[in-house]
């Protein structure tokens, strides 16, 4: 989640009046300070006091792991200095792992907070895909509220096959989990497009399904040799990270000069304002990933597989 920019300023004009409200300067006080280095980047990690049965050390390796994962998907960490607060709650381990990042807070161009369960464990870090999701919010420019499915729809979308690339997850799990969630995405009853109709499942599938079929339509229209990552990594290279406010189209733009395409500009067109329907049996078959009792098979000769797996590749 993001907080807005116009949101941000007031909080901050406020600020001598209600301190404690400020998420990044926590009650109860800081109790330990580390910084990660990741590439040319900094990451101070804040952890504010309170009992977690968790060493740092083992919170820090969990972070260093979610930010290698963006940086590996970008090709650097967005941002040349970010902050994360961890932030001890009271309670026992349900929804153990919570985030929430801003941009352009107290000097550093990106701020996560993460809330993590007092008796959160090593298995719950190692199921833990918020972090990584919320490191990924950096990556892209703050927009309009219109366009927040693009903001949730991209983490949801990247967060996964950054973690594949550094061989945190297996190709075979995040396409799995691709089959199940997607149909969420799709458009139902009375839907207005993505800009108009903001429910949970077209903000976060729904962004997520624009993104895979572009993703695929960049590999396709390319020859495989682009696809979105190269977008997105042109977007970062312009400036459009989370400590500035960009309208859609001019980052869309970037990453379609990226690819030497129009598939970003030309799916916004058609998806914002309108439903789109996504024939996900056919696009699934394409790709050659068939539902399995285990949860997928992949088909190598599938008239898409090498786009497929060109997605999840370091390199194409």
């Amino acid at each position: 989640m993001l907080l807005k920019a116009r949101t941000l300023l007031a909080l901050l004009v406020l600020a001598p009046f209600f301190a404690s409200a400020q998420p990044w300067r926590p009650a109860a006080g800081i109790a330990s300070t580390h910084e990660l280095k990741i590439g040319e980047s900094t990451l101070q990690v804040d952890f504010a006091n309170g009992s977690m049965d968790l060493a740092p050390d083992q919170v820090l390796k969990h972070i260093r792991e979610a930010a290698e994962a963006i940086a590996a998907y970008y090709g650097r960490f967005p941002v040349a200095r970010a902050r994360l607060l961890v932030v001890p709650t009271q309670g026992g381990r349900r929804d153990s792992i919570g985030g929430t990042t801003w941009g352009d807070v107290d000097g550093v161009a990106g701020f996560t907070r993460l809330r993590i369960a007092e008796h959160a464990t090593q298995a719950d870090l190692d199921d833990d895909w918020v972090t990584t999701h919320e490191l990924d919010h950096m990556a892209f420019p703050d927009l309009p509220e219109e366009n927040h499915w693009m903001e949730e729809g991209l983490a949801s979308y990247v967060e996964p096959i950054a973690r594949v690339m550094t061989g945190n997850l297996q190709a075979q799990k995040i396409w799995a989990d691709m089959v199940r969630g997607m149909p969420q995405g799709e458009p139902g009853t009375g839907d207005q497009g993505l800009d108009h109709t903001h429910t949970w499942g077209r903000t976060y599938w729904g962004g997520a399904l624009f993104c895979l079929v572009a993703d695929v339509e960049i590999h396709r229209q390319t020859k495989n040799r682009k696809g979105l990552r190269d977008a997105l990594r042109a977007i970062v290279a312009e400036g459009g990270t989370i400590d500035h406010n960009w309208p859609l189209p001019r980052a869309l733009e970037i990453g379609d000069k990226a690819t030497g395409t129009h598939v970003l500009t030309d799916m916004y067109a058609k998806w914002k304002d309108a439903p789109v329907e996504v024939d996900l049996p056919k696009l699934w078959e394409e790709l050659g990933v068939r539902a399995a009792d285990h949860g997928v098979e992949f088909d190598s000769k599938a008239p898409l597989a090498k786009v497929r797996e060109a997605i999840t590749k370091s390199s194409y």
